[in-house]
């Protein structure tokens, strides 16, 4: 199936799946934290630790409108690399719970020289509809997929 030569790159944008979700998501916490019986300085607490959660991931993970959203995906033989919006190409060690569904593709990764694991998600409005199964197909079946990059 692939071949050090064979060469894969495919590029996303924003979701509006994936915002629509989070958004009904951060509405579901802030409606429980202000519907609990908590005591109101614990409610605006948790409010105001929603609120910065958003403020990190909206731009990063969602909207990737930060220079550090990862916005392309390639594999070459030197294995694969993840691209920032600033434009650099990192190389990545993919983890091995990392899923591609028809629904989501779930990229688990570690970057060079750290210790924290990091996700993202790639849902098949981000990507054109070929172009989201060829990375599917590609995440499944190709040779090394779990080596760290060289």
């Amino acid at each position: 199936m692939s071949s050090p030569s064979d060469c894969f790159e495919c590029q996303w944008r924003p979701s509006r799946r994936l915002l629509a979700f989070y958004l009904l998501v951060f509405a579901a916490a802030l409606g429980a934290l202000w519907l609990a019986a908590l005591p109101r300085w614990a409610a605006l607490s948790g409010t105001l630790l929603c609120l910065a959660h958003a403020a990190w991931v909206l731009p990063r993970q969602v909207l990737l409108s930060h220079d550090s959203a990862f916005v392309g995906l390639r594999h070459d033989a030197g294995g694969w690399q993840l691209r920032s919006r600033a434009g650099d190409w990192q190389p990545v060690q993919l983890q091995r719970d990392s899923l591609a569904l028809p629904l989501a593709v779930v990229l688990r990764f570690r970057l060079p020289g750290e210790r924290r694991v990091r996700g993202l998600c790639i849902l098949p409005d981000a990507l054109d509809a070929s172009v989201h199964r060829r990375l599917r197909v590609r995440l499944k079946f190709s040779r090394h997929r779990w080596a760290a990059a060289g």
